[in-house]
């Protein structure tokens, strides 16, 4: 992944209701889901919803399917590790057996009960 197309795909989601859509299609891989169902699980409003759905599609972060009438939102599996991959590839010197942690660490509580307070 070129530097360009990873600051695009963090820069999209860099901002709160879009980062709950795309762990959102993320849960629901590799089926997806229609916008409709989206905006009702989220409770986003379905303009709002639409903008994000097209900034995390050309951040190549998400992928639509026209089906008839309908379209399908699915998380783009492949993008999203490569955007990790991206973001570990000189992880530890290059030696990826030094960057398992021992203890997983728990997240912040600030940012447990906003990432709480988002998703309900």
């Amino acid at each position: 992944m070129e530097m360009k197309h990873a600051v695009t795909a963090l820069a999209a989601l860099a901002q709160p209701s879009r980062l709950l859509v795309f762990r959102h299609l993320v849960e629901l891989a590799p089926e997806g889901a229609h916008p409709g169902d989206i905006a009702a699980r989220l409770e986003m409003p379905p303009n709002t919803l639409s903008f994000h759905l097209k900034t995390l599609s050309q951040a190549g972060l998400i992928d639509a399917e026209q089906s008839g009438r309908f379209i399908r939102y699915r998380a783009n599996i492949a993008g999203m590790q490569a955007l990790v991959g991206f973001l570990t590839e000189t992880c530890c010197g290059g030696d990826p057996g030094q960057c398992i942690p021992t203890v997983a660490l728990p997240m912040p509580a600030v940012n447990r009960r906003r990432a709480a307070s988002l998703a309900s």
